[in-house]
């Protein structure tokens, strides 16, 4: 399998080289009318995202581990999975889009941009590749109903 880094040491890598970004990029910083509340929203956007996932993934008694997809005992597609194949990684995504924004530098979306990069090459799609070799036909469908991040 070609997954070796957890998404979350990704994630802080990410949100470590956004503090980079925003404290020594001398332009590009912004501010604008209903920015604090933009951020709000999209903090609470992800906890409710990443909450509902989690526990739609603890009911139906599967694994969470994204090194290890081969625990993976049950395909998830009811929920929160109608809309999105990745809703954890989606997640992620808008706390880092929210901590760009607290941040204040416009380049940060580009670093957002690396995060969802990074993701899909070197971690959704072998995690597809593997979940595509278990479910088969049944995963392929559900790839062509649900897009991969929203």
């Amino acid at each position: 399998m070609e997954l070796k880094v957890p998404p979350t040491v990704v994630f802080v890598c990410f949100g470590c080289l956004m503090w980079v970004v925003g404290r020594w990029l001398p332009f590009g910083d912004f501010e604008f009318f209903g920015r604090i509340w933009l951020i709000v929203a999209l903090l609470i956007g992800a906890a409710l995202i990443a909450g509902i996932a989690l526990i739609q993934f603890f009911v139906s008694r599967t694994s969470i581990d994204p090194i290890h997809p081969m625990k993976t005992t049950k395909l998830v597609t009811k929920g929160i999975y109608q809309f999105s194949r990745n809703p954890m990684y989606l997640a992620l995504l808008m706390i880092l889009l929210a901590w760009g924004l607290w941040l204040g530098n416009a380049f940060n979306t580009l670093t957002a941009a690396g995060f969802v990069y990074y993701m899909n090459a070197y971690q959704i799609k072998p995690e597809e590749k593997y979940l595509l070799q278990l479910f088969g036909t049944e995963y392929k469908q559900y790839c062509t109903l649900v897009r991969r991040w929203f």
